[in-house]
């Protein structure tokens, strides 16, 4: 057995050597006891079930909210629809009426024809009973001096050489104005009959062409009147499930609140287990670097108290200030509320002016502004940290992607579809956010809108 000298240069036993390396051992705890028993008790560590229950718990609220955002956007591509049919109704219907006023003019129009064809009717009728009435007076005259013409009748319905003899001695015998006057009896006949039969034909299509329209138009009224209940059934319904899904998206954020908390919790735990290892692991190199000075009584060949029996002491991992660098993005985002949205505006110094894109931002004047777009407010925020382009899909796949339920503060938020990635804003935490919405807007803090929202978070810090 391995022995050592006493101070009167005699071996001590083994014993005595324990001893001593356990004082120099405690003498060394108690020298480092500012950090050894700088251990904080440790904090509360959810168990992995409880942190798999409250993911379950979110997934679900996710789920809803997947399925309520389907129905909301089946329910608005239907209102849409009912809205276009509603404004091909309101055409119809307008139509309807330019065709009933263009049928009740033509209508009118042919009763005035035919009163107007009435009113020739009657003077021809009128022509007519004086020719008639001046012919009889001829034929009277003629048989009152014996003349054997014969009625008027016998000129008329002539069907017979009998008759056309007579005629032939009628018409010799009426000359001048008695034979112009029946001429124009029979004109007046044949012109009556003619313009009778035209304003009857006229007026009947008249009549038929203006009950066809006010047919049209009463039809088409009600078409109008069914697509615009229909438009305002299916608003209703909009608006239901609009509610219905705000409550869900409320539920899903305080699962994801949940599970975040019991993340956190667990995080502190493991930053506490972490610290509490290293505070042991520096006593324990401390009571060896005693034990080892003892060993040598301070000037043997032994190893300095700089190393570990010739192995690498091992160091405290360093951490990059992510706190500060968060902050400071949040800072500079925060910093810019108020200033107006300006499509294309915003770089890593400021704000800048605006560009055309020859339709919304062009109405709002955004080219005509000093600001940001909803892009351009994080390349300024993110300035000192990493450069981002003006682009939010490209934005989307800068840093490292983590599920909604993880989002943490100082994360950027995507929304889009199958079209591609449309807006991003930066998460504050407590389901708010800020961003630059939209032409019109400005720079402001919003809470989170998960209609359409992708389902990763992007973290560049952290």
């Amino acid at each position: 057995m391995e022995t050592v000298p006493n101070r009167r240069g005699e071996p001590a036993p083994a014993g005595a050597r324990w001893l001593v390396a356990a004082a120099f051992g405690l003498a060394a705890l108690l020298g480092t006891a500012g950090t050894a028993l700088a251990v904080p008790p440790p904090p509360p560590n959810p168990s992995d079930s409880e942190i798999d229950s409250g993911r379950a718990e979110a997934n679900a609220r996710a789920g809803e909210v997947g399925q309520l955002t389907n129905q909301l956007a089946e329910a608005e591509a239907r209102l849409s629809d009912l809205q276009a049919d509603v404004e091909l109704k309101l055409e119809e219907a307008n139509k309807a009426m330019v065709d009933l006023q263009a049928a009740e003019d033509a209508a009118g129009q042919a009763k005035q024809d035919a009163d107007n064809a009435r009113t020739e009717s009657d003077a021809a009728a009128a022509a007519i009973e004086s020719a008639r009435a001046d012919l009889d007076r001829f034929v009277a005259g003629s048989y009152q001096q014996g003349s054997t013409i014969g009625s008027i009748s016998a000129y008329l319905d002539s069907d017979s050489p009998k008759n056309l003899l007579a005629r032939a001695q009628l018409l010799a015998a009426v000359g001048g104005s008695r034979f112009d006057a029946l001429k124009g009896m029979e004109r007046a006949q044949t012109e009556k009959a003619n313009k009778d039969s035209i304003a009857r034909k006229k007026l009947e299509i008249a009549q038929e062409k203006q009950a066809e329209a006010e047919q049209a138009k009463g039809n088409a009224d009600s078409a109008q009147t069914a697509a615009m209940q229909a438009q305002d059934s299916q608003a209703v319904r909009n608006t239901q499930l609009e509610a219905d899904k705000s409550k869900v998206e409320q539920r899903l954020y305080e699962a994801q609140s949940a599970v975040s908390g019991l993340q956190g919790q667990r995080q502190r735990y493991q930053d506490w287990q972490a610290q509490k290892q290293r505070e042991e692991e520096e006593a324990a190199r401390r009571a060896a670097e005693a034990a080892s000075a003892s060993d040598s009584g301070g000037g043997n060949d032994r190893p300095s108290s700089g190393s570990n029996g010739g192995a690498p002491s091992r160091s405290k991992p360093s951490s990059g200030p992510a706190g500060a660098s968060l902050e400071a993005v949040i800072a500079r985002a925060m910093a810019q509320r108020g200033l107006p949205y300006a499509w294309g505006g915003g770089n890593a110094s400021g704000p800048t002016r605006g560009i055309r894109d020859g339709g919304v931002a062009d109405r709002f004047g955004d080219y005509r502004k000093i600001g940001f777009d909803c892009s351009g407010l994080m390349i300024y925020a993110f300035a000192g940290v990493k450069g981002l382009p003006h682009y939010s899909g490209y934005q989307y796949n800068a840093g490292r992607k983590v599920p909604l339920s993880q989002m943490r503060r100082g994360d950027m938020l995507f929304w889009g579809g199958r079209g591609g990635i449309h807006h991003v804003a930066l998460y504050l935490g407590n389901g708010q956010m800020v961003e630059a919405p939209q032409s019109g807007s400005v720079v402001k803090v919003s809470s989170v809108r998960y209609g359409g929202i992708m389902p990763y978070a992007t973290r560049l810090i952290g």
